[in-house]
């Protein structure tokens, strides 16, 4: 993938922070430009880190601006940070999402009894390397939890680097536990617990929080993939959602690449990041009662 190049405007931690991608030049958007098989027999999927571990900036893929640049979600105006609750700092693995998925809001699953919430495919990556905002992962997939989050399903897909260290021998959701112990165990606590700082109550799985196995997550992203096409092609109301691609044949959205949408992408203009205020440092202790 290394065509693909992120193209970063302004600072991180401010709201004027975009980051762009690009491919030979040409901006592309990592929803819908970026291909989600990485290979012919569809096993390595492209993943785009958002957010890199340790960190606790909300960073995310922004479906509602043209090419769809990462962007740090606001509430009320202001940025969002994820808080630290003991033990855990910032995001435990690297996150991110699938391209070229969508969780159809429109379609109840049958297991979780939820609609999709309108975003494409979370993606957690457990390898050893801390990665970078934007950085573009190729990966295997092996599971998947079901957070049922504000009545909606929001899929968290377990994968690994294909080239880390460990992936030869992680194959599927039990190899997890064997080799890395206690991580879906503490995956379920972080999702379960990380809003309460904010005085939110404790998050709720599907399945009583378990986390399937490798083939039930691989049909959940077929089925995610399968509605994106339905996005994209304009068989679904993209309503909020901006479609605006380059590369999707038989696309109603594409754009050739000198239309005024493509080339009205702001240039490269790295800025360093903005300071962090103290207080996203601090730890909250969440009492055993809620846990």
């Amino acid at each position: 993938m290394a065509e693909y190049k992120a193209r970063q405007v302004g600072a991180l931690n401010t709201l004027e922070f975009r980051l762009f991608f690009e491919k030979n030049g040409v901006p592309v958007s990592p929803f819908h430009d970026i291909p989600l098989f990485a290979n012919a027999e569809k096993t390595i999927l492209n993943m785009v880190v958002e957010i890199p571990r340790w960190s606790n900036a909300k960073l995310e893929i922004c479906k509602e601006e043209a090419f769809n640049p990462i962007v740090q979600d606001t509430k009320k105006g202001k940025l969002r940070f994820v808080r630290n609750c003991f033990p855990h700092k910032g995001y435990i693995w690297n996150y991110g999402a699938f391209p070229q998925t969508w969780e159809d809001p429109n379609h109840q699953h049958p297991e979780t009894k939820a609609r999709g919430d309108n975003d494409p495919i979370d993606v957690i990556e457990i390898g050893e390397q801390v990665a970078q905002v934007g950085q573009i992962k190729q990966v295997k997939v092996l599971g998947v939890m079901a957070l049922l989050d504000e009545g909606e399903t929001d899929w968290k897909v377990l994968a690994i680097d294909v080239n880390d260290p460990l992936a030869p021998k992680l194959n599927d959701i039990e190899d997890v536990e064997k080799h890395l112990p206690g991580l879906v165990r503490a995956t379920n606590e972080w999702f379960r617990i990380y809003k309460i700082p904010d005085g939110k109550p404790e998050n709720v799985f599907a399945f009583s929080g378990e986390a399937k196995n490798k083939k039930y997550a691989t049909d959940i992203i077929h089925e995610t993939h399968e509605a994106w096409k339905g996005l994209i092609s304009g068989a679904f109301d993209k309503k909020d959602i901006n479609t605006s691609n380059v590369s999707v044949e038989d696309s109603p959205y594409k754009l050739s690449t000198d239309d005024e949408v493509v080339t009205s992408v702001p240039a490269e203009n790295v800025l360093p990041p903005a300071p962090i205020d103290a207080s996203i440092d601090k730890w909250f202790f969440i009492s055993a009662h809620n846990l």
